[in-house]
């Protein structure tokens, strides 16, 4: 009897792993390296898909990227249109300047190939929709790739709010902290620092850079509802350094039930992503990817997740495969990210004027 059983578990084991080994992998192509963020990509691209090309303008760092990470000849191309169409790539991934997502866009939807582009979505709220009315014209996915997207402690809190409603209550407020010490401070590449500091290539400085974090979480959070008015604030500290765009950024959001206070800064001591998240009867304390701390007059629970981060690039390859559609204002989903946009823009509105923007 152990013989057969031991023969069942070997066959069901040779068929899972036959079936895991035969599932085809999604085709990815990659648009721009300049993103500091690019660098993901080459580190752990995930077992769902496969790199079938790249296009980067700049020649000296599609150099630098083939001898780090020992990249063959073939997987280059040497235009946009020619990566899309000879590269038979089913998805592509936009990590360039943000001023080139609406290209990346405008030439990837028609063929029918899905798009990825790291946060924010577009400069603007205007580029967002024209960018969002392609993608439905075309029946492509657009999402938006951000960290905390891929947080344990993202998705565990966004879901603990939802099933404990009743014992925590509504939601009343949230500050996020995002940022770091520059990012000249911080090293980043020249590549990534010459159009971040670019307000034409990237829209802004702190403000756009982290400010979208804190809006895409709340957006999740408030369940697509969007803000009635947006105030900011922005200045820069390190003129010196930042000379076209803000260093610090802090922006309110108001709700008919809540509000959110987004505090975006290249002037932290440390580099953070963490978030708090008060309700009517309860606060929930989110430090970093994997604790919560969840408090009330009655509790004080801390919470270790173990599960690991997700893989952007593997949710990517599920999602052209239909394995996985995204939820409507979900963190990844053009719907939230559209609210995004809408937020940054008013927010950029509201700092340039030093007055309060009512959301129509």
């Amino acid at each position: 009897m152990k013989f057969f059983l031991l023969v069942a578990i070997l066959f069901s084991q040779s068929i899972s792993l036959a079936f895991s080994q035969n599932k085809e992998t999604a085709r990815l192509a990659v648009a721009g390296l300049a993103h500091g963020h690019s660098h993901w990509i080459f580190n752990d691209l995930g077992d769902e898909a496969r790199l079938v090309g790249i296009f980067e303008p700049d020649e000296d760092l599609k150099n630098q990227f083939q001898e780090q990470n020992d990249l063959k000849d073939d997987l280059f191309f040497d235009s946009l249109e020619e990566l899309l169409e000879k590269s038979d790539a089913e998805g592509v991934l936009a990590f360039g300047p943000i001023a080139g997502h609406m290209e990346v866009v405008k030439a990837a939807a028609p063929l029918g190939i899905h798009v990825m582009v790291e946060k924010p979505l577009a400069l603007n709220i205007e580029e967002a929709m024209e960018m969002a009315d392609l993608a439905n014209k075309h029946g492509i996915h657009l999402l938006t790739n951000y960290e905390t997207s891929w947080y344990p402690s993202t998705r565990e809190s966004i879901k603990l709010l939802r099933d404990q409603q009743e014992e925590l209550g509504q939601i009343r407020k949230t500050v996020f902290h995002h940022g770091h010490q520059g990012p000249k401070e911080i090293g980043v590449g020249e590549e990534f620092l010459a159009w971040l500091t670019d307000p034409t290539k990237s829209g802004g400085g702190a403000l756009m850079d982290f400010g979208c974090y804190g809006a895409n979480i709340m957006t999740v959070l408030m369940n697509g509802e969007r803000p009635t008015s947006v105030t900011a604030i922005t200045q820069t500290f390190k003129p010196e350094t930042y000379e076209q765009v803000e260093d610090e950024a802090t922006i309110i959001l108001t709700y008919p039930s809540s509000q959110a206070i987004i505090q975006a800064s290249w002037n932290w001591p440390i580099s953070r992503k963490d978030m708090e998240i008060y309700t009517q009867k309860s606060q929930l304390i989110i430090p970093g990817p994997n604790q919560l701390i969840l408090q009330s007059s009655s509790m004080d629970e801390t919470i270790i997740l173990d599960n690991e981060s997700e893989n952007p690039f593997s949710y990517f390859a599920k999602v052209i495969r239909k394995e996985i559609t995204p939820a409507p204002f979900s963190l990844y989903s053009i719907e939230n990210n559209l609210i995004v946009m809408e937020i940054l823009s008013a927010a950029r509105e509201s700092a340039e004027k030093g007055t309060t923007i009512q959301m129509k």
